[in-house]
């Protein structure tokens, strides 16, 4: 990546976390080039480059600014959620958000779908149809229960960026992210187990929790440096926790990466405690910064930590390509995978194998990246402008989710429900505890390119909600 936009993605995130407050004057351009040791042209495309993503304003003979009129709103509160293990709830909710189909006259929200128009996808299109179309028929056989050798290289390849140091022998091949969470959950856990989560969590690992009659243990979780350390101490120090199981790099659904520093000291609890971490790095690649962050499994030296991912937010769910290096637990693992689903299908696994070897993937990660950060700040001004005052909400640092916070006592479920005859579904907050807490939260898609049919559906979940906390007065 070219030295300008590195030293933008740095102004930008130190914009983005208040480092640099609305209003305030920036470096200057002489300053930057001497602190970085780059050219003063260097600089400048920098600051171009800012100015094009709404986040510097040059005044003449004074420099750049932050722009006053880029208020953002405030971040969401550290939820408060209950210190026992509890049995997870809010199942039909999630069906509700899970079984919606795409239709055209509704603006979904809630679903966490990358966008898939992207003109960057096309070689992979190719490639699954040029499959298709071979003699010998690779997709039509079973494929090895580790997952193609071809993808496990390259995967093993593309993880060298988060600080891992991987071989195909150390990944198995599963059916999305999902299939990778759910194995390794249950490779470590049995029936009554008890697995700490960061609050709010992903709502398809807790559900896997529920399916496999374990209890959930919420751990307190700032919006922007992660998971409590000092409320999971406490925890392990009180409860017989089997694993730890958190996102830690643009965090689904607050958006954060967990500072480097924080992943080590948790790493070392976890050791101290003698626990396994299941680690969620579905959204990694998509952070805004470059490089990309580094992952827990980086720092394991005794195999304790599973890794997750897939492609399904950097390409295309549908394709249910995802993997998992599950360390130590590997046999286990393919174990639970056999019995589960079997090998995963051939097909999509060559044709994305193809495509990160021909290089096509780190120009889409970086087109996705750039699109995904200038819709993030386009949301958070929509939200801004159409909800409720006091409407708190995340700064994401990657991926392309919202976390948006109103009032306390606000019902998101009523909010859903008077959007269903208007043509728009959100993600209530209610499905990402275990207890149903976050019922005042909800969260938002911002993947799709802003369109005015996008702009408005979110007015009509501002307006909707503005009328609810009238009536509610």
């Amino acid at each position: 990546m070219t030295l300008y936009v590195n030293l933008a993605e740095l102004l930008g995130t130190r914009i983005e976390q208040g480092f640099y407050r609305p209003g305030d004057r920036l470096p200057s351009v002489r300053a930057l080039s001497v602190e970085h040791g780059v050219s003063l042209s260097t600089v400048q495309q920098a600051y171009r480059m800012l100015e094009d993503n709404g986040l510097a304003t040059p005044k003449p003979k004074s420099g750049y600014f932050v722009p006053v009129s880029r208020e953002l709103p405030e971040l969401p509160v550290v939820g408060r959620p209950v210190q026992r293990p509890v049995e997870i709830s809010q199942w039909d909710q999630v069906l509700e958000l899970i079984r919606a189909v795409p239709r055209k006259d509704v603006v979904q929200l809630g679903r966490g779908m990358p966008d898939v128009s992207s003109p960057t996808m096309k070689p992979l299109l190719r490639g699954l149809a040029r499959i298709s179309r071979r003699q010998d028929m690779p997709g039509l056989y079973y494929d090895n229960i580790h997952g193609t050798l071809e993808l496990r290289e390259q995967i093993a390849r593309l993880m060298l960026d988060s600080g891992c140091q991987l071989s195909a022998g150390d990944l198995v091949v599963t059916t999305g992210c999902h299939e990778a969470l759910s194995t390794s959950i249950h490779a470590i856990c049995e029936p009554g187990d008890i697995v700490a989560v960061d609050s709010p969590s992903f709502h398809g690992a807790m559900q896997t929790l529920k399916g496999l009659g374990m209890k959930a243990l919420e751990i307190p979780t700032d919006p922007l440096t992660g998971i409590s350390l000092e409320a999971l101490e406490l925890a392990l120090e009180q409860w017989p926790i089997k694993v730890i199981q958190l996102t830690p790099n643009c965090n689904n659904p607050l958006g954060y990466i967990m500072p480097e520093s924080r992943k080590r000291a948790l790493l070392h609890l976890a050791q101290r405690f003698d626990v396994a971490i299941i680690e969620d790095d579905v959204y990694g690649e998509l952070a805004y910064t470059y490089p990309r962050p580094r992952t827990i499994k980086s720092f394991d030296e005794d195999g304790r930590v599973l890794l997750c991912s897939s492609f399904s937010k950097t390409l295309a769910p549908g394709l249910r390509i995802g993997w998992v290096a599950p360390g130590r637990y590997l046999e286990r693992v393919l174990h639970m995978k056999y019995i589960s689903t079997g090998s995963t299908a051939p097909q999509p696994q060559i044709a994305i194998a193809e495509f990160l070897k021909a290089g096509h993937f780190e120009p889409h990660l970086r087109r996705m990246r750039t699109q995904y950060q200038r819709n993030r700040d386009v949301m958070i001004d929509w939200v801004t402008r159409y909800f409720p005052a006091g409407t708190r909400a995340s700064r994401p640092q990657g991926s392309f989710m919202l976390w948006v916070e109103l009032p306390e006592g606000f019902d998101t479920l009523k909010l859903n429900r008077a959007l269903h005859d208007q043509g728009v579904q959100i993600a209530v907050g209610s499905i990402f505890s275990a207890s149903g807490k976050y019922r005042n939260c909800l969260r938002m898609n911002y993947a799709a390119k802003p369109t005015p049919l996008i702009e408005e559906a979110v007015r009509k979940v501002g307006a909707a909600a503005i009328k609810l906390l009238a009536e509610a007065d």
